[in-house]
């Protein structure tokens, strides 16, 4: 659990490491992060050189420390997790770069531009990995970003109560200090393609969009009114809590009964916040067991605190109106009428079971659970804008970008690189920093060779 530590105390916890001869701690870590070095560096009370240590493979150091699943990845393969206490390796990583911004500490950097020009279409942690690395090693480099101001799903799609906005802000103000050049309200494949931009003198270009388009259930219903993508419902709020959106516009009242579909980070995401605007009750429904969710169980742990339901192994089969709840004796004639009748009422959940070769299947029992909003959270795939107005970049049936290895990144158009959730779906913020860090090398190199 990521919590908020003293300087006595991060110095202390620091202490508790073993300094293995060989650190099982770094094989968790995807990144490859140095956490014995910048942990040692704590211990002897050296914050700077622990915040230089970290950000060697990390361009985003204060939003890794809050957001990664240290719990899944590097903590547990501490040596002192055999005691039940491994080291707090997500609260000392949020120290060193809270102390680093307190004092006003900058990665060491080259910053002077001079290797080459590349341009990054999209400002979500795998753009923003991918300029920040570049930058701080000789390259200049400008990101276009479509919306006002930089930071994708980390400003618009992460709960503040997860992600505070400031810390966006601070890790963009970073980049900026490195060299990079924002560009916003820039809609790349539309006001301007990836041909300009290279006739512009970018010689090579990062494709980071993320994958923006949402997934939907196929099932009756389907139309109804009420039935929201995951993306939209959390950016919806997030515009209204920053007075960017009328309140009245950010699609939910206390009087609400919110289904979520979904038990990935998204999906918990949106259960805590419909639970925190005072929705009357939300219930979460996913067709597998609580220990196959993929959200990190401290925000499931947080989830059920906060009064979110959970259904597990159930499998929606359709959407109910408010006509169709009143046929199956689930409303009164009194709770409906007129144009109510063909409103969101319901959920149909089929039960299923997981059978001896692994797989789900359905099983006896069926159940109608009430509800005046579904929040799908079951995944998203690619926008194709970019990549239709461009020639000779293939992608798959299902939407995604193909890439090669060498150079890692690039894709069937020279010089036109990809990576994150474009390339491999919708994943974590740190598997997409992951990706990044490979990507940007492969940009390097490629460069240098042309």
């Amino acid at each position: 659990m990521n919590t908020v530590m003293t300087s006595q105390e991060a110095v202390a916890e620091a202490q508790r490491c073993l300094h293995c001869q060989h650190p099982s701690c770094v094989l968790g870590c995807p990144i490859n992060n140095d956490i014995p070095g910048f942990v040692a560096a704590l211990g002897q009370g050296n914050f700077g050189v622990a915040f230089d240590t970290l950000t060697k493979n990390s361009s985003l150091p204060a939003i890794c420390g809050r957001l990664c699943a240290h719990e899944k990845q590097c903590e547990p393969k501490c040596q002192l997790a055999n005691t039940g206490e491994p080291l707090n390796i997500s609260a000392l990583e949020t120290f060193t770069a809270n102390f680093a911004y307190t004092h006003n500490l900058t990665a060491p950097c080259d910053s002077s531009g001079t290797k080459g020009r590349v341009a990054i279409i999209g400002s979500g942690p795998t753009g923003l990995t991918v300029a920040g690395q570049l930058a701080k090693n000789g390259f200049d480099v400008t990101v276009f970003e479509g919306q006002k101001e930089p930071g994708g799903v980390l400003l618009y799609g992460i709960p503040e109560f997860r992600l505070d906005k400031d810390i966006v802000h601070r890790e963009i103000n970073n980049l900026l200090n490195y060299g990079v050049n924002f560009v916003t309200n820039a809609l790349i494949g539309k006001e301007k393609t990836l041909d300009d931009l290279f006739t512009e003198g970018f010689q090579a270009i990062f494709v980071g969009t993320g994958s923006a388009l949402p997934k939907t259930l196929d099932i009756p219903g389907k139309d109804l009114p009420g039935i929201l993508a995951a993306t939209y419902f959390l950016r919806m709020v997030i515009l209204s809590d920053s007075g960017k959106l009328d309140k009245s516009e950010a699609v939910l009242s206390s009087d609400d009964e919110v289904v979520i579909i979904g038990a990935g980070n998204v999906a918990i995401d949106a259960a805590r916040t419909a639970a925190r605007r005072g929705a009357k009750l939300v219930t979460v429904i996913y067709h597998k067991g609580p220990g196959e969710m993929t959200c990190h169980s401290d925000e499931y742990t947080a989830a059920l605190k906060e009064g979110v339901q959970f259904k597990f192994l159930k499998q929606p089969t359709a959407y109910l109106s408010r006509k169709q709840m009143y046929t199956l004796g689930a409303l009164r004639k009194g709770q409906c009428g007129g144009s109510d009748m063909h409103k969101l009422a319901g959920v149909m959940l089929q039960n299923v079971e997981k059978s001896s070769q692994g797989e789900f299947q359905e099983v006896n029992g069926q159940e109608v659970i009430p509800c005046s909003c579904v929040v799908l959270a079951i995944g998203q795939r690619p926008a194709a804008q970019i990549f239709t107005t461009t020639k000779g970049i293939d992608i798959t049936p299902q939407g995604f970008v193909k890439i090669n290895t060498t150079p890692y990144g690039m894709t069937t158009r020279p010089g036109v690189f990809s990576g994150g959730d474009v390339v491999n779906g919708p994943s974590t913020v740190v598997l997409a920093i992951e990706d990044s860090l490979k990507v940007a090398q492969g940009i390097a190199e490629y460069i240098a060779d042309h």
